[in-house]
């Protein structure tokens, strides 16, 4: 059965030039009428495709090609063999997180994360958070820059780079990683099951305002913010063989 793709391109350049090199090569399909998306740009823009697939009522397989910078998320861009790419490539299933954050004002806002949830200081003066797990408050107070959890698939973004641990795919774990603590200094986070509340409550919330980002949607002056991992919605992502996430992941542990 020949698969019906559409496409999807990043507004950048080097993302369309490639576009114009693909689409005479092949049939392209409405995103309705298609089996699999084929998306053109970085990690970034791949994060938006997904988001909007939240909203589709059938979201479709995405296989990405890298016209980005890192391109984490991504398959390396080749004009030959597409069908044949998409008909060997391995399927992993996304789960993404879900927020709720109400602010200082009162008013409540969910969003999705598919690579995490950060909460970070809007001023110079430090957060100061209370964390709590399962109903349980594990933490009365870290000061700090912020602090985020991380899915997976987001652990060798922002989680990478504040010093969290890398998760492997099949690992059903959370990574709660703080971001510059200042008190307790030595505390690195914790891994968490993918079946935990996360709860965080700001204090001192006048003097200390803190931000809640889920993936590119930011909240602003949050009160409490809670976070949990939405198994009942998965999103697909295509890989080459051999470049598959659980690849890269172990790529990233053992690279200089």
């Amino acid at each position: 059965m020949t698969l019906k793709m559409a496409l999807l391109v990043s507004p950048t350049a080097q993302a369309q030039a490639a576009a114009e090199l693909l689409r005479p090569c092949y049939d392209w399909v409405a995103i309705r009428d298609a089996d699999i998306v084929v998306a053109l740009g970085g990690d970034g823009y791949l994060l938006q495709v997904l988001h909007a697939a939240l909203h589709a009522r059938q979201p479709r397989p995405v296989f990405g090609m890298n016209l980005g910078s890192v391109g984490f998320l991504m398959n390396d861009f080749h004009v030959e063999e597409l069908p044949q790419r998409l008909a060997a490539a391995r399927s992993y299933a996304l789960h993404p997180l879900s927020m709720t954050a109400r602010s200082v004002a009162g008013a409540v806002t969910a969003s999705p994360a598919i690579n995490e949830v950060s909460l970070l200081r809007e001023t110079r003066q430090a957060a100061k958070i209370e964390i709590s797990v399962d109903g349980r408050v594990r933490m009365a107070e870290i000061a700090c820059d912020g602090i985020l959890v991380a899915t997976p698939a987001g652990s060798t973004a922002y989680n990478l780079s504040a010093n969290g641990p890398i998760l492997p795919l099949q690992a059903d774990l959370l990574a709660l990683t703080p971001i510059s603590p200042f008190r307790p200094r030595r505390w690195r986070g914790a891994l968490l099951p993918q079946t935990s509340i996360i709860e965080f409550r700001i204090l001192e919330t006048a003097k200390r305002p803190v931000s809640a980002v889920a993936d590119q949607l930011e909240v602003r002056d949050v009160a409490h913010v809670r976070i949990v991992s939405d198994k009942s919605v998965s999103l697909d992502l295509l890989f080459d063989p051999g470049h598959t996430l659980d690849d890269r992941i172990f790529t990233e542990q053992f690279e200089n």
